[in-house]
């Protein structure tokens, strides 16, 4: 008990420190008011509050790690992990607790411990309260929002702590994973070989590749052929919801010939501040006078000599199309995930386009938009193939938001749908997703996006990449509740950098036999959405996830590995194939008509009712209910 205690009394003493160093700056400065404001000590108040709810979190749950700093002496079974981002590090972590021994594989360095969040940029950080996003009891978050550097820190002392590093294989890529035939297991539990079998047999397997993998680039007409050489790149893959606002597309032929006209909404004339306000503006930014073919080649001309001094939005319908078509883009083209790497000089005084409207694109345009804060920057847009629901960081709306026990569009949910569009939305309302509720698909958390479109400092523009020219993007614009691919009209978007937000490729997960997905079963068709059907012994804990509202970064982690621990521990309580087909079939039956399938949303309070169903539809099982769910009893001997 005295290290959670001292851990918090530490960082309550460094918080306290900061404020009164600040408070001294503050009042050297000559701004006493400013240094004595109540809201600064109100603010100081609730994070000591929250850290202490914290200590006091993991007084009551985090398992003993003492013991798992050395080889279990008597393991009660072995168990692979593949992959170590956030999910692998906590599933591991749990298992070695309860007296079971891991080895992680991880394909990538040592310096990609964490996944993902090892590949985004050092501004990025969680979109939810961290008080949400506790994906092992031990974590203690310094600050209600973290950034990519603390989230890392974390995730390095929870593997440290509980000793995981001597059990962790860096540059180890698993290439198969074979079940041991029954003639030739040596004990009842299930057996499993990785690769070539040199770390022996495994009694379970969790996959936590998760469902980001390496950056997705998108290939659009007029890209140099270079781009994004280096990643391999699956056609097949679909799009992913949350992070991709493009997939691999070429829309030089998806584009309708005909353009319509500027778009009317609701039968009225365009509402800047609802658009675009300030200069970015579309009513005064695009011009609508028909250009003469001589105008047209002669700003063809220009383009090739000239940057323009002030970023435009320009009609091209009268454009020679034709020679477009063969010009190559010769700006900059980067990833989101690239933006750290990028010097500020070259974001000073540039026009960027940011194709994608999910969380990595909202995310890219706050980066770029800090980066060039101080008025050095050119203009800023959002290119978005569909518009995405955006929900304040307010952990109270966004917890009660995940509450809604049915995971899907139900009738009242239109009420939330209405208060978000008039107050969250106010005077950016064009943006309000037409013909997508807010319980179909994962929502982007953020309060100052809105924000920025709602002042001009990013223009949103709704519509479909085409190609690129020399200097810019030709989006076929569209309006309010068409979708890609509609006809619209052609604009194109003065650009010096491309910044590709289009999310990251879904991992492979082939060297799982194909025989433990059948048809009709596969990710995210699966028993609790994280178990194959076919074998309760293959988790896959966050890697079949496709859309939600909750998080992939709290408590469910370490249930799923502590239900994955009783069936090995007690065969009595394990599921057959035919029951695991059968939960899933039922939940397919009552969440029927739901947009994208039963397990294609879901909600957190669904996601509890599934791990409280385990226990109460079997009543042989409520004896194990609190270590399952609290993580209480079985700890290393």
């Amino acid at each position: 008990m005295a290290l959670p205690v001292s851990a918090c009394a530490a960082t309550i003493a460094q918080d306290v420190a900061e404020y009164l160093r600040d408070s001294v700056r503050l009042a050297k400065d000559g701004r006493i008011f400013k240094a004595l404001s109540p809201s600064r000590t109100f603010e100081l108040a609730l994070n000591i509050v929250y850290i202490a709810i914290q200590g006091l979190i993991i007084m009551m749950f985090k398992p003993p790690s003492s013991k798992c700093r050395k080889a279990l002496a008597k393991p009660y079974g072995r168990i692979a992990v593949i992959g170590a981002g956030l999910t692998g590090i906590s599933s591991a972590a749990h298992c070695v607790a309860h007296n079971f021994e891991v080895v992680i594989y991880e394909e990538n360095s040592r310096d990609q411990l964490g996944g993902i969040w090892a590949h985004v940029n050092s501004t990025s950080g969680l979109q939810l309260n961290s008080m949400l996003y506790r994906f092992h009891p031990a974590v203690l978050w310094r600050k209600a929002f973290p950034q990519q550097k603390d989230i890392i820190g974390e995730i390095t002392r929870i593997w440290k702590e509980y000793g995981l590093e001597s059990r962790t294989k860096f540059d180890t890529e698993v290439t198969s994973v074979r079940r041991v035939p029954e003639d030739e297991k040596t004990t009842s539990q299930p057996e499993w070989i990785i690769n070539g079998g040199e770390d022996g047999v495994f009694n379970a397997v969790i996959v936590t590749v998760g469902t980001c993998g390496k950056p997705k680039w998108v290939k659009i007409d007029g890209m140099p052929e270079d781009v994004g050489k280096d990643a391999k790149k699956n056609e097949k893959d679909e799009e992913h919801e949350d992070e991709c606002a493009a997939g691999p597309f070429s829309y030089a032929t998806a584009v309708k010939k005909e353009y319509e006209a500027p778009h009317q909404d609701d039968g009225k004339p365009e509402d800047d501040e609802e658009c675009a306000a300030g200069p970015f503006s579309y009513a005064a930014a695009v011009k609508h006078e028909q250009p003469s073919e001589e105008l047209a080649d002669q700003r063809n001309e220009e383009d090739d000599r000239n940057k323009p001094s002030t970023s435009r939005l320009i009609e091209t319908e009268h454009i020679n199309h034709k020679k477009h078509r063969k010009e190559t883009f010769a700006q900059t083209i980067i990833h989101s995930s690239q933006l750290d790497s990028m010097p500020d000089w070259k974001l000073e005084g540039k026009n960027v386009v940011v194709i994608g409207s999910g969380a990595s694109g909202v995310e890219a345009v706050e980066t770029v938009l800090e980066r060039i804060e101080g008025g050095k920057g050119g203009n800023v847009w959002m290119v978005a193939r569909s518009d995405k629901w955006i929900i304040p960081r307010n952990i109270v709306i966004d917890t009660v938001l995940a509450c809604q026990p049915f995971g899907r569009e139900m009738p009242l949910s239109f009420l939330w749908e209405f208060f978000l569009t008039h107050w969250h939305y106010r005077g950016v309302k064009d943006l309000v997703p037409a013909n997508k509720g807010i319980f179909e698909g994962t929502p982007v958390v953020n309060d100052e996006f809105l924000e920025h479109v709602r002042t001009g400092r990013c223009a949103y523009v709704r519509g479909d990449p085409v190609r690129c020219t020399k200097n810019a993007v030709v989006v076929n614009e569209r309006k309010r509740g068409t979708k890609p691919g509609d006809g619209g009209r052609e604009i194109y978007l003065d650009a010096d950098v491309v910044v590709l937000a289009t999310g990251f490729e879904k991992p492979d997960v082939s060297f799982l036999d194909d025989g433990l997905f059948p048809d009709g079963y596969e990710r995210p068709d699966l028993y609790l959405q994280n178990f194959s059907t076919e074998d309760w012994s293959i988790l896959m804990t966050n890697s079949a996830y496709q859309s939600a509202i909750g998080t992939v970064g709290h408590f469910h982690i370490g249930i799923y590995t502590r239900i994955l621990l009783v069936l090995l521990m007690d065969e009595g309580a394990r599921p057959t194939p035919k029951d695991m087909k059968l939960w899933v079939d039922v939940v397919r039956f009552i969440k029927r008509g739901a947009s994208g399938g039963a397990f294609g949303f879901f909600t957190y309070a669904e996601l509890t009712i599934w791990l409280l169903g385990f226990h109460l539809l079997r009543p042989d099982r409520l004896r194990w209910i609190l270590f399952i769910m609290q993580g209480w009893g079985v700890h290393s001997k």
